[in-house]
């Protein structure tokens, strides 16, 4: 591929936001492989609907930590823990084998949830005490209608991840970035992404093609 690459080197999520649980058995017709949901009642409505037990989940949206006790076992990985209470509240339950990425607000946006750059190491550390597997880091970097503007966003995730790395294996893999969405998500694989959330673009898509 364009990236250099192998053609398998980035997962793709399907953002379920987009999606009703009416449409679970297409998905499935699909062969689609892992939806991220925003929120626990989309994620709880299609986990319900006929079929829905076929379906993967990922979280991908800002989770309350009173609700991690109904997200975590029903998700193979949460992409999105942005605070410490949410990892203490995981932690709680960590028996349940949870693996989680850290949010990252790489740019120190006010409007967006996660970690800056200098807290992941406390975050981690926390993480370890718990008994969290941190297997990466998730990024939305500033919006723009130039995919080419995020990459040097992405770019900077990935050293900074390949830093904690260094220092924190073997205690967490970090080999996960999550990064790019329906807009940016080229430039995302060819900046080290190896899982890429994207939606709107491939649904409506599909739609027009039906």
């Amino acid at each position: 591929m364009r990236s250099g690459r192998a053609s398998d080197a980035a997962e793709l999520v399907l953002a379920g936001k987009y999606l009703g649980p009416d449409e679970v058995p297409a998905l499935l017709a699909a062969g689609v492989g892992v939806i991220g949901e925003n929120r626990l009642q989309d994620l709880q409505a299609k986990r319900a609907a006929p079929g829905g037990e076929g379906l993967v989940f990922d979280f991908i949206g800002h989770l309350q930590s009173r609700k991690v006790r109904d997200v975590v076992g029903h998700v193979r990985l949460i992409e999105s823990v942005d605070r410490l209470s949410v990892l203490d509240a995981i932690g709680e339950r960590a028996e349940d084998g949870i693996r989680v990425l850290l949010q990252v607000n790489i740019a120190a946006e006010e409007s967006k949830h996660g970690f800056l750059p200098g807290a992941l190491d406390q975050a981690l550390e926390r993480a370890s005490e718990m008994g969290v597997t941190v297997g990466g880091l998730m990024v939305l970097p500033p919006w723009a209608s130039d995919p080419e503007a995020s990459r040097p966003w992405f770019t900077r995730v990935r050293a900074l991840r390949d830093e904690l790395r260094g220092r924190w294996a073997p205690d967490h893999d970090l080999g996960d970035l999550s990064m790019g969405t329906s807009q940016d998500f080229v430039v995302a694989v060819e900046a080290g992404a190896t899982i890429v959330r994207v939606g709107k673009g491939i649904v409506d898509r599909a739609r027009m093609e039906r």
